[in-house]
């Protein structure tokens, strides 16, 4: 929390540009990932939002060690009577204020990337076949209950928006914030969310490479039917 009484109030920057574009691609991936997950035909899409998604992951893990003041774990993750006290001030006059995470938005967080995780890896077990029919049921019931995380995580966001009287999508957006200047961040690390960006289109660009043609898709199904006539013709 910041105590607003000891300097004027201005807009500050806290969230970086790396921890911005991580928000806003994870966004994109889980929502394409989710809605390409029941068709083969975009297979190929749902498994490199997939692996993008892991990726991130890996990346917000690292930069939670050793990123800027706000981005860091320390700097927000707390235990669960933090979250009991701030989830009891939100009906109050006063409800908790934080510049960065407040601790029920930082506990989604966790979650969402703890789930991110177990999504990924049963994912990439399913498509290299690693697993039976359970695991595609777990990766699937893993999958939903993220979902169900991240709609609790926007809400929470709508509510702490309309007590707090700021638009936290803006700031996720623009990175700033309404604080103290002693509490923002003095670099917005923009050369790093493009070395992150370009990583990325590069990631999708190569595997967008190994898409199967047409052409190539209709001699797959030749064979394919040439290796059941076999086995027909062997009964």
């Amino acid at each position: 929390m910041n105590d607003s009484s000891a300097s004027p109030a201005e807009k500050v920057l806290v969230w970086d540009m790396p921890v911005r574009l991580f928000h806003w691609l994870m966004v994109l991936c889980f929502a394409g990932a989710y809605l390409t997950a029941e068709t083969e035909r975009w297979r190929l899409v749902h498994v490199t939002l997939g692996y993008t998604m892991a990726g991130l992951v890996t990346f917000r893990l690292i930069w939670g060690l050793v990123g800027t003041r706000h981005a860091r774990f320390a700097s927000f993750v707390r235990g669960p009577a933090a979250v009991l006290r701030y989830l009891r001030s939100l009906p109050t006059a006063q409800p908790q204020h934080h510049l960065g995470h407040n601790p029920a938005g930082a506990l989604a967080i966790m979650l969402i990337l703890g789930l991110t995780a177990a999504v990924t890896s049963t994912g990439w077990a399913n498509f290299n076949e690693l697993g039976g029919e359970w695991l595609e049921e777990a990766h699937e019931v893993l999958a939903n209950l993220m979902l169900i995380i991240i709609g609790v995580h926007v809400a929470g966001v709508w509510l702490s928006s309309r007590l707090h009287k700021e638009n936290l999508v803006r700031a996720m957006i623009t990175g700033y914030k309404t604080g103290q200047a002693r509490d923002g961040i003095r670099r917005a690390w923009t050369s790093l969310a493009t070395l992150m960006l370009a990583a990325v289109l590069a990631f999708w660009w190569l595997q967008w490479q190994q898409a199967p043609t047409p052409a190539k898709q209709a001699a797959m199904q030749s064979q394919d039917a040439g290796h059941h006539g076999d086995d027909d013709d062997d009964d």
